[in-house]
């Protein structure tokens, strides 16, 4: 009996599962998952859980559930990846494989900037990129009746590179409902040149910033945290004040694998862009927010590679070619505030633009272009997550790889 083993149980790793039981041979192959945490969560519904837009019950359910019956599951803390001799060392035992999936994702790192992780922690400095900060963010909400909102991102790649802007359009809303915008000034502070990594796309985002009232900070890289000043600096000593900080820290992969020695600086597996294997061991597949892939860090991406990497699974099991396929597509509603939200969709090579999805001239969606609809679209991904993405069933109409059809292109 040969052993599939998937480390992490979190959204790529679930898909997997899905994907691969009814495809394997039963009588040759076991297929084991690894994970420590009961609880998994519906990470979009970080953005909106501070906003009382969702409730605690909304963003969680029992990990357990979704996987598959004819996998098995580990609860287990994983310790280290021993790739030279095919191991996974986990807090009770070993586990050997003959081909691992890393799904281990990424966290927040708020101890890589000087003073974000201080007595301040989520007193007067807050992330929303976890459960735990995204509930305590609530609970300032509720209570910041005016003063500087500051919303910062440290630095790229983190995971949903739009939810930080989500966040200041999002604000910026709840503070008018809460009549005392007038009172709260938000300043949004990125270490890009722009509002976003795409131009065309920045530049429409760009906009709703000014018609919003946001000021923008570009080029910021952030060197401390002057928490007993309030402020933010960066290593050229420009500084922005603030009296709530809403901070993205660096994320970085899991730490089992800087233990294991497989992955980069920021503890990113390197993986083919376009194959999802590994580029030092051939029988380690990579998905999701653990690869170093130049794709967005985002839910839709591990969907679209799910399919892809599950396919190159039995290919490689039947020791035939890969399929160079993954092209970095992405989508993804942006809120904007107001009940209203766009939609983008793009790829390695092709930046969001305007146009129809997913047809041609009649849509239903727009790209590009906010709207009521859009905003109902994001809010539905919720039951599409639970009831159809982790249980690996295709969503109508979606292609993994991104379509030109009702772009439009060079306009």
């Amino acid at each position: 009996m040969k052993n599939l083993v998937i480390l992490g149980a979190g959204t790529s790793g679930t898909m997997m599962a899905n994907h691969l039981v009814s495809k394997l041979e039963k009588k040759e192959w076991r297929i084991h998952i690894v994970d420590q945490y009961k609880t998994h969560y519906y990470q979009p519904g970080f953005l909106f859980l501070p906003f009382d837009i969702y409730t605690k019950e909304q963003v969680q359910k029992e990990g357990k559930k979704f996987i598959p019956r004819g996998v098995n599951y580990i609860q287990q803390k994983i310790e280290k990846i021993d790739a030279n001799n095919e191991l996974v060392e986990l807090e009770n035992g070993t586990l050997s494989y003959d081909i691992l999936i890393i799904a281990t994702g990424s966290k927040i790192a708020p101890n890589e900037v000087e003073g974000m992780l201080s007595k301040e922690w989520r007193k007067t400095i807050f992330d929303f990129y976890t459960y735990e900060g995204a509930l305590a963010l609530r609970n300032k909400l509720r209570e910041f009746k005016e003063g500087k909102l500051v919303v910062h991102i440290t630095e790229m790649p983190i995971k949903c590179p739009v939810a930080p802007l989500e966040f200041a359009f999002l604000a910026d809303s709840y503070f008018k409902k809460k009549k005392v915008r007038d009172k709260i000034e938000i300043t949004y502070v990125t270490p890009l040149s722009g509002a976003f990594t795409k131009e065309f796309c920045s530049k429409s985002l760009g906009y709703l910033l000014e018609d919003k009232n946001i000021k923008l900070v570009t080029d910021f890289a952030i060197e401390r945290v002057d928490f007993a000043n309030t402020k933010i600096v960066d290593y050229v000593d420009n500084e922005v004040t603030y009296d709530l900080l809403v901070t993205v820290p660096t994320n970085m992969g899991d730490e089992v694998i800087e233990r294991s020695s497989l992955g980069d600086d920021l503890n990113f597996v390197p993986t083919h862009p376009n194959t999802l294997q590994s580029l030092e061991n051939e029988n380690i597949f990579v998905i999701g927010d653990a690869t170093n892939v130049p794709a967005s860090k985002a839910g839709s991406v591990a969907h679209f590679q799910a399919e892809t990497l599950t396919d190159n699974i039995l290919l490689y099991i039947n020791n035939k070619p890969l399929k160079e396929e993954f092209d970095g597509h992405a989508n993804c509603f942006i809120e904007t505030g107001n009940n209203k939200a766009l939609l983008i969709d793009f790829n390695y090579e092709q930046e969001p633009v305007t146009g129809t999805f997913p047809f041609a001239k009649i849509g239903p969606l727009q790209l590009l272009k906010e709207s009521v609809f859009n905003h109902w679209g994001k809010l539905a991904f919720r039951w599409i997550y639970w009831n159809m993405l982790l249980k690996g069933i295709k969503i109508p109409f979606v292609s993994r790889n991104m379509s030109l059809s009702g772009k439009n292109i060079n306009k």
